[in-house]
C-alpha cells in the first residue's frame, strides 16, 4: 500500500504519533478577557466540551453555535507523549481559523497567522516531567476583517448569497510526535520526466555536527528502482536522485503518474551517522510533467482535455472540516466515479489527505487560495505569506497541476483601473512562478488576468448553442478574449503577451433543480426535473467539447452547499442524475484533443 493516506502529514510519515482528536474544554471569550485573566494557566473556564477538529459552529463539533471573535481550548495529554534523552515533542497543528497561540503546562510555546495552513510548535521546554501536560489554544478570528484571507466563510450570522457559516478556530487535526532532536523537518519532491530522476529537497531541524548521510530509496512494490547516499553539514541540502528505469523509453509507460494509471514510488529517507538511522520517514513521489503548449494543456509532454468539477469540500455536519478520514477519501472518489479527470478545490485549502487520496486514484487538482474581500497593504501581505505556506506544503502532491493564488478580482476589485491591484495579481504569479516553476500558475481565474499560464474563464451560458457561438473558432475566441467577455469583466490586462496559454472555462453550468418555495436558495439557473437536469448538462459539456479552441471546462459543482444547491449531488452526497448517465456525457473524447479520440478508439478495440 503505497503512501499513508489517512496521516495528517502523508509526505512525511513516522509510525509514532499521538491523534489529539476529540473532547477538548472550550470557553468562547466574546469580552476578550481571557488572556488579562490567565485562561491560558485556569481550568475553571473550561466548562463547556468541543469535539475537534470540528468547527464550534458546525453540528458535529458539539457546540453548533455561532462563535465570537476570540474562543480558546484546553486538554490533558493523558498518557502524555514522552520524550527520552535527546528527543524532542513536537505538537502539530493541521489549521487554526485564523490567528492561534499556543500554551503547554502555562507556557507560551508559540503561535501561528493563517486560517488555512499548518503549523508546528517544539514543547519540549514546556514540559512537567511524571506529570499529564496541559495544552491550552487561543484562536482569534474577526469576523469583519476583510483584509483577512476567508474565502467563502459569511462575515454575517446566517449565510447569504453564496457564503456559508464561518469556520472558527481548530478546524483540521492536531496530533503530537516525539522526534530525534536532529530529525526530519520538511521533504520537497519535484519529478524530471525528461531526465529520469527526481530532485529531492530536504530540510533537517537544525545544522548537523558532524556531518551526516542522507540516503534515499525509491521503490516500486518490491523493486528498488533508486538508492542514493548524500553527505551533508548543511541544515538543508538538495539532491538529485537518479531513476534509471524511467529513463528507458519502453519503461516509462509504467512508472509515469497518469489519472489512468496513478502510479506511485515508495521513498524512505533516512538520516545516518556512522552508518547507523538518526531518524528516518517514509514518503512518496509521481513521476510526472505538467505544462502548458499550443493552446493545450500538457501531461507528461501530451495534450490534455482537463475535465474539472468544482469542489467546495463542505460538508453539512462540520461545514469546512471532514467528517472524517473517509469523507475525504470518498469526495475524490466521487468525482472520479463520475467521469471528471480532476477537481478545482475552490475558495479553500484542502486538507493535505484529500490530496493523498488525489494522488492515489488519479485526480488532477487546481488549488486555489481563499480570497479576501478589501484591499489593502495589509491583504497583500497576509495573502502573500500564507499562499508560500499553501505551496511550501503542497508542491510535491502530483496531483497538484495548477495554481491559483486569485480568484475573480477578489481583493483587487479594481484591478483594471488601479495599478497597484494589477501589481499584486502579478507579484503574486511571478512569485508562486519563483518558488514553483514546475506547473502552470493563473494570476486571476475568471477574469481581468494579467500574467497567466492559463487564461480561465467563468462562462454561466444558459445554453450550449450560447457555448458554440462563443468558442466556435479563432476568430470567435479573440472576440471574447478582448471585447466581449461572458462575464461583463475584461478577460485580460494590458497587452497580453500570447504564448500558447490554454482557454479553459473554469466556471460553467451551476444549474439546480428548481428550488421548494421554502428553500433559500442561490444559483445560476434552474431546471424543472432530473430528466432536464440531464439534457442541461449534456448540451453545454457538448458544446465544450466540440470547440476546437477550449482546453477544457470547471463544472459548477460536484456536491450542493448550503443554499447553492447546483450540485451533482446533494449536501448528503446522494445522486441527482444517474453516474453512468453523467459519465457517459463526460468521457466523450474532445475534438480539441485528438490524441483523446485515438485513444478512445484503441481501448474500443482492446475491450472487443
Amino acid at each position: 500500500m503505497t503512501g499513508h493516506p489517512d496521516h495528517p502529514r502523508p509526505l512525511l510519515v513516522r509510525p509514532a504519533w499521538q491523534d489529539l482528536s476529540g473532547p477538548w474544554g472550550y470557553a468562547p471569550d466574546g469580552e476578550d478577557r481571557g488572556l488579562a485573566a490567565g485562561w491560558h494557566r485556569d481550568p475553571a473556564p473550561f466548562t463547556r466540551t468541543i469535539t475537534v477538529p470540528y468547527p464550534p459552529e458546525s453540528e458535529l463539533s458539539g457546540v453548533h453555535e455561532s462563535a465570537p471573535p476570540v474562543v480558546w481550548y484546553r486538554r490533558t495529554l493523558r498518557p502524555a507523549p514522552a520524550p527520552g534523552p535527546g528527543e524532542r515533542l513536537l505538537l502539530h497543528f493541521g489549521a487554526v481559523d485564523y490567528r492561534a497561540r499556543v500554551w503547554v503546562n502555562g507556557t507560551h510555546v508559540g503561535g501561528h497567522e493563517g486560517g488555512h495552513t499548518p503549523f508546528t510548535l517544539d514543547v519540549t521546554e514546556a514540559l512537567v516531567p511524571g506529570e499529564e501536560q496541559t495544552v491550552v489554544v487561543r484562536a482569534e478570528d474577526e469576523h469583519d476583517d476583510a483584509t483577512q484571507p476567508r474565502g467563502k466563510q459569511d462575515w454575517r450570522e446566517e449565510p447569504h448569497g453564496i457564503w456559508y457559516h464561518r469556520t472558527t478556530g481548530i478546524w483540521q487535526p492536531v496530533w503530537a510526535e516525539v522526534v530525534p532532536a536532529l530529525h526530519l523537518r520538511r521533504l520537497h519532491w519535484t519529478p524530471d520526466v525528461p531526465g529520469a530522476a527526481v530532485t529531492l529537497e530536504v530540510e533537517l531541524s537544525r545544522r548537523p555536527d558532524p556531518p551526516v548521510d542522507v540516503r534515499v530509496v525509491l521503490t516500486l512494490g518490491d523493486e528498488v528502482l533508486a538508492d542514493q547516499t548524500c553527505r551533508t553539514d548543511r541544515k538543508d541540502g538538495r539532491w538529485t536522485i537518479a531513476v534509471p528505469a524511467a529513463g528507458h523509453q519502453m519503461e516509462q509507460s509504467r512508472l509515469l503518474w497518469t489519472p489512468e494509471t496513478p502510479t506511485l514510488l515508495d521513498a524512505r529517507v533516512e538520516v545516518l551517522r556512522d552508518g547507523r538511522p538518526v531518524d528516518a520517514a517514509t514518503s512518496y513521489v509521481g513521476l510526472r510533467s505538467v505544462g502548458i503548449r499550443d493552446g493545450r494543456f500538457q501531461l507528461n509532454g501530451q495534450p490534455r482535455f482537463l475535465r474539472l468539477v468544482l469542489a467546495q469540500n463542505y460538508w453539512p455536519g462540520s461545514h469546512l472540516a471532514a467528517p472524517g478520514p473517509d469523507a475525504l477519501r470518498r469526495e475524490a472518489e466521487l468525482a472520479k466515479e463520475l467521469g471528471f479527470n480532476g477537481v478545482r478545490v475552490h475558495q479553500k485549502v484542502e486538507d493535505p489527505r484529500f490530496l493523498a487520496w488525489c494522488d492515489r486514484i488519479g485526480l488532477l487538482v487546481w488549488s486555489e487560495m481563499p480570497s479576501a474581500y478589501e484591499y489593502a497593504p495589509r491583504t497583500v501581505e497576509r495573502l502573500t505569506r500564507e499562499w508560500l505556506e499553501v505551496v511550501a506544503r503542497d508542491r510535491s502532491h502530483p496531483c497538484v497541476v495548477t495554481w491559483v493564488p486569485f480568484n475573480e478580482s477578489w481583493g483587487v476589485w479594481h484591478a483594471a483601473d488601479v495599478p497597484e491591484q494589477r501589481h499584486a495579481l502579478s507579484a503574486l504569479y511571478h512569485l508562486t512562478k519563483a518558488i514553483d516553476g514546475t506547473r502552470p500558475v493563473i494570476s486571476n481565474d475568471g477574469w481581468e488576468h494579467t500574467e497567466s499560464d492559463i487564461w480561465g474563464l467563468h462562462d454561466y451560458a444558459p445554453t450550449g448553442a450560447s457555448i458554440r457561438e462563443r468558442y466556435a473558432d479563432r476568430e470567435a475566441l479573440a472576440r471574447i478574449l478582448t471585447d466581449r467577455p461572458p462575464a461583463r469583466r475584461v478577460a485580460l490586462l494590458g497587452d497580453a503577451v500570447r504564448r500558447g496559454q490554454p482557454v479553459v472555462l473554469s466556471e460553467i453550468g451551476g444549474t439546480s433543480l428548481k428550488p421548494r418555495e421554502e428553500e433559500s436558495w442561490h444559483g445560476y439557473a434552474t431546471v424543472g426535473s432530473t430528466h432536464e437536469l440531464a439534457e442541461e448538462f449534456r448540451q453545454l459539456v457538448d458544446a465544450v467539447l466540440d470547440s476546437p479552441e477550449l482546453a477544457g471546462f470547471c463544472w459548477t459543482q460536484l456536491t450542493d452547499t448550503e443554499q447553492e444547491t447546483n450540485g451533482l449531488l446533494t449536501a448528503g452526497r446522494e445522486h441527482k442524475l444517474p453516474p453512468e448517465t453523467v459519465r457517459r456525457i463526460l468521457t466523450r473524447p474532445a475534438r480539441s484533443t485528438p490524441a483523446e479520440a485515438i485513444d478512445a478508439a484503441r481501448r474500443a478495440a482492446r475491450d472487443g
